[in-house]
């Protein structure tokens, strides 16, 4: 079994930065592409931004210049820094891995709980 727990998220006035960081344990033959997911209230979850195993990224259109995703591969962690955030990011940060199971070597998708992010005008 794999487990994903995020941190970083918090109350931050419109302009400001947050952190978000997804640590992933267990059972990791190989961690693949990496995921940051965010959903709003009454809206669908949307992509935010991804970054594969060789460290190519892409991003939604509405983030891009202003958050950029990075991962340790030493520490199976990637991260999220958000920059001049503005109220219409706030929503639930998901992180989501593939993740390639070091004791079947098959590959599946895992998600974390999620942490809330809050962006006040």
């Amino acid at each position: 079994q794999v487990q994903l727990v995020e941190s970083g998220g918090g109350l931050v006035q419109a302009g400001g930065s947050l952190r978000l960081s997804c640590a992933a344990s267990g059972s990791i033959f190989r961690l693949n592409a990496m995921v940051w997911y965010r959903q709003a209230p009454g809206k669908q979850r949307e992509l935010v931004a991804r970054i594969t195993g060789d460290g190519s990224t892409n991003y939604a259109d509405s983030v891009k210049g202003r958050f950029t995703i990075s991962r340790d591969n030493a520490k199976n962690t990637v991260y999220l820094q958000m920059n001049s955030l503005k109220p219409e990011d706030t929503g639930v940060y998901y992180c989501n891995a593939e993740v390639t199971d070091s004791r079947s070597y098959s590959t599946r998708q895992y998600w974390g709980q999620g942490t809330q992010v809050t962006v006040s005008p």
